[in-house]
C-alpha cells in the first residue's frame, strides 16, 4: 500500500478485492455521474465479474483508493502494449496506462478529484520504471481533459476505440512534476 499525503488530506492504495468490493464499486460504476465509465447497465455480478478478470491479468491492476481511510475512488493502472490500445498507437518501455473513477458523493468539497488525480499519478510514477501515463478517455468528457491537463497531460490526437471516440493524451514524469510545481 503506498500512501500520498496532501493538503487534501492523505490518500492511500490497496488492491481491489474483486467480490469484497464489488457492491460498494457497483454503486459508483452505474451512478449518473460515472457514465464515461461505461457500466451504467451493470448489474452486481457484471463489475465482480469484470473485476474478476482484471485482477487475474498480469497487465491490468485495479486499486482502491482511499481518502483519510475510507473508500474514495478507484485506479486502474494497465499495460498499453497488451491491453486497452493495442495497435491504436506505437507503446515505448516506460508507458504506463491509466483510469480513474472518484466516488460519487451529495457533498463534493472543491478541488478533491484534482488531489485524486495528482495523488493517482504521483503513485504511478513511483513505479522508476514509468516515464510516461497514456489515458484515452472519451472525446466529450471536457471534465476529465481539463483535469488531465491540470497534472501535465498533452493530448496527441483522436483515436477510435471499439467503445467509443478517444483522446489520446500523455504525460512525462517531468511533465507532471511541472504541472504540480506550478
Amino acid at each position: 500500500m503506498s500512501t500520498t499525503g496532501t493538503s487534501a488530506g492523505t490518500f492511500t492504495f490497496r488492491p481491489l478485492d474483486p467480490l469484497k468490493d464489488a457492491e460498494l464499486l457497483h454503486g459508483w460504476v452505474t451512478h449518473p455521474k460515472a457514465a464515461f465509465w461505461m457500466m451504467q447497465d451493470a448489474r452486481l455480478e457484471d463489475v465482480e465479474r469484470a473485476y474478476m478478470e482484471i485482477a487475474a491479468d498480469e497487465h491490468h491492476h485495479a486499486l482502491l483508493g482511499l481518502h483519510d481511510g475510507e473508500p474514495a475512488f478507484l485506479m486502474e493502472k494497465y499495460d498499453p502494449a497488451h491491453r486497452e490500445l493495442v495497435g491504436l498507437y506505437a507503446p515505448v518501455p516506460g508507458d504506463v496506462g491509466m483510469h480513474f473513477l472518484v466516488a460519487p458523493t451529495d457533498t463534493p468539497v472543491h478541488g478533491f478529484t484534482k488531489a485524486v488525480i495528482t495523488a493517482v499519478m504521483a503513485h504511478l510514477f513511483e513505479d522508476p520504471s514509468a516515464s510516461r501515463v497514456v489515458v484515452e478517455p472519451d472525446v466529450g468528457n471536457k471534465a476529465v481533459h481539463a483535469l488531465n491537463e491540470a497534472v501535465g497531460f498533452v493530448p496527441e490526437r483522436e483515436i477510435q476505440k471499439p467503445e467509443k471516440r478517444a483522446l489520446l493524451s500523455f504525460c512525462t514524469r517531468e511533465q507532471f512534476t511541472e504541472a504540480v510545481a506550478a
